[in-house]
């Protein structure tokens, strides 16, 4: 059973809370084309794209929270967990080449992650992510 999670900094305004949610279920979706049910018509017969099949927590935690849920997350990615990260790099670039020409430049230890997003087996995400708190 798959299971998909976002982890949040809390500290972050609604405003990048969206953005940064919004970021990573882009890629996601990219990496996971399953994930997302297929297209439907309602009563009137007006389509509707589809959208996720499963449900998607959105937790919160603190800057060094996160760092620390990278780092442990990179280690269990053999196990098939997937690890997608949105960084103050991508936040702050503006146009993809300028995200790449500043990622390149940076090291993993001057990247700060505002969010994440987990996926896979349901253990294996639950064991990293259960304690924390949903985003109120």
């Amino acid at each position: 059973m798959t299971r998909c999670v976002f982890i949040i900094d809390r500290a972050l305004p609604p405003g990048l809370v969206a953005n940064t949610a919004a970021a990573l279920s882009m890629t996601l979706g990219k990496l996971r084309p399953e994930l997302v049910g297929c297209d439907l018509q309602d009563a009137d017969g007006v389509g509707h794209p589809g959208i996720t099949s499963i449900v998607m927590p959105i937790l919160v935690s603190d800057a060094d929270g996160l760092r620390a849920l990278r780092r442990n997350a990179a280690e269990r990615e053999a196990e098939g967990l997937g690890v997608i990260g949105m960084t103050d790099v991508a936040q702050r670039a503006k146009s993809y080449d300028d995200y790449s020409r500043r990622l390149a430049a940076t090291r993993q230890e001057e990247l700060r992650y505002l969010g994440l997003c987990l996926h896979g087996p349901a253990a294996l995400v639950r064991s990293l992510t259960g304690s924390l708190p949903l985003l109120k």
